[in-house]
């Protein structure tokens, strides 16, 4: 695996991080580090384990009773896998949007607000529900229909109502997984667009398939690939780290060439 040192703050170290499910490593011994205010992207052929790695940073993991993280992930210096560590906490600081749209069977007003309410907001609840909206590039489409229910928005806007309820509880670092998969170009398009202004105030992470996507919104970008493992099973581990502009114009190693190149397989 080779990585090109960021020349940024970091906010988010991985260190020598591996994942088994059960007996099964999934992934294994990755190192890199998460630069604050940008964009990185995860690419790699299915089962590479990037959407893996990404459920880490928030400890999604800890809800599959097989899972185990060995390892760190530094979150500012503190290792949010330490048993002291609340997973609530972490959650909070880092959110997730999911591949498929999962807005609540509520208002659109109330997927937002539900948020804020359980994380113990007392501040003014409308106030954050249009700022998240606003955030979210959703508040003139739906603000004068506020109390229909969501799940009469379009996939496209049911998106990026998720974001704004990601955005809710104010975290710093915004995962996402496959957030465009299931949407229309035109939908995908005004996600690409969101991720770059959001971007000026949170740290994205996002999985993607597509590599155009990758090389369109990220700065950095990690190539993940699989290979046999001692079970004859597959594992995934990092090939390559770097900005885009080296990943995509100038690999250093002979597979990230292969699926830049569409060679790959």
């Amino acid at each position: 695996m080779t990585s090109s040192a960021t020349t940024v703050d970091t906010i988010l170290q991985v260190d020598q991080v591996s994942v088994y499910y059960g007996s099964s490593l999934a992934l294994r011994d990755v190192y890199l580090e998460i630069p604050i205010h940008h964009v990185t992207a995860f690419i790699g052929p299915s089962g590479c384990g990037k959407s893996t790695l990404l459920r880490c940073f928030n400890r999604l993991n800890d809800l599959i009773p097989t899972a185990r993280v060995t390892g760190r992930i530094l979150y500012r210096g503190i290792d949010i896998n330490q048993p002291e560590v609340d997973p609530v906490d972490v959650r909070r600081q880092i959110g997730m949007v999911f591949q498929k749209p999962n807005p609540f069977p509520k208002s659109i007003y109330e997927n937002v607000a539900y948020a804020i309410r359980i994380n113990g907001y007392r501040g003014d609840v409308d106030e954050l529900v249009e700022k998240s909206l606003r955030d979210a590039a959703l508040w003139e489409e739906v603000k004068d229909k506020l109390k229909d229910n969501a799940l009469s928005l379009s996939g496209g806007q049911q998106q990026r109502l998720c974001i704004a309820r990601a955005l809710a509880i104010e975290p710093e670092i915004l995962l996402m997984d496959e957030p465009c998969s299931a949407l229309d170009p035109i939908s995908t398009l005004r996600i690409e667009e969101l991720i770059h202004t959001l971007r000026e105030h949170y740290t994205i992470i996002i999985v993607t398939h597509n590599m155009q996507q990758a090389s369109r919104v990220s700065q950095y970008t990690a190539f993940f690939n699989t290979t046999l493992n001692e079970t004859g099973g597959r594992s995934g581990y990092l090939v390559e780290y770097g900005t885009t502009e080296q990943i995509f114009h100038a690999p250093q190693q002979r597979a990230t060439q292969d699926y830049i190149s569409g060679r790959f397989g």
